[in-house]
């Protein structure tokens, strides 16, 4: 849900496979069928970031991508994923779509906007925070300085945050987008936020 409202969607979809216990999550509260759009070959690489230079992970990434068509064309395809990173494997993804005739791709993040790279798990750590599509996004509009506005380019509320979202829109060719927020991110987690690490979201160690 955006803002309280639902977008109009013929289904719910999960970006294989991070993305489908959330999908299934949210198409069950809103009452939207949950579907597969596509099926997601692994035989070879179990994670498409194991190559070595991106544009070897993006064509392994599309390669692995099997259109289901009778569930793509003409429809209006909503997709939720664990999380929105780098962008650069979605992009793919949603022209994949686009390709196979989605009518519209929207995008829902289960966690909010990564604003640092993890500084503890060797397989997400970024070798620069300009890596992070959010980042990249906040840098280009506020300059070196931007760090301090994190919090509001998190919120989808004010100005500074619908700029991100219209921004990551527009790059990654998204009908829409939306994060969940970091409140809902630590009551669907059941434990006391200090008990969780936020570093990535918000820099608090």
């Amino acid at each position: 849900m955006k803002n309280g409202r639902l977008p109009d969607v013929d289904f719910v979809c999960g970006i294989p496979d991070s993305g489908v216990p959330h999908a299934i999550g949210y198409a069950n509260k809103s009452g939207i069928p949950f579907a597969r759009p596509f099926i997601k070959y692994t035989p070879t690489w179990p994670r498409s970031f194991m190559p070595t230079s991106q544009s070897m992970r993006n064509r392994v990434a599309k390669m692995k991508l099997i259109p289901v068509h009778e569930l793509i064309e003409g429809k209006k395809l909503l997709f939720v994923d664990d999380s929105i990173v780098r962008g650069t494997q979605m992009r793919e993804t949603v022209e994949f779509l686009y390709e196979n005739g989605a009518k519209e791709v929207h995008m829902r993040s289960a966690c909010p906007p990564i604003m640092y790279g993890c500084k503890y798990l060797n397989f997400s750590r970024s070798t620069s925070e300009l890596e992070l599509i959010a980042r990249q996004i906040i840098d280009e509009n506020e300059g070196i300085g931007g760090v301090k506005y994190i919090e509001e380019y998190s919120d989808s509320s004010t100005e500074r945050g619908k700029l991100l979202r219209d921004e990551i829109c527009r790059r990654l060719k998204l009908t829409s987008v939306e994060f969940q927020s970091l409140e809902g991110t630590v009551k669907a987690v059941g434990l006391p936020s200090c008990e969780l690490c936020t570093y990535c979201w918000n820099g608090r160690e």
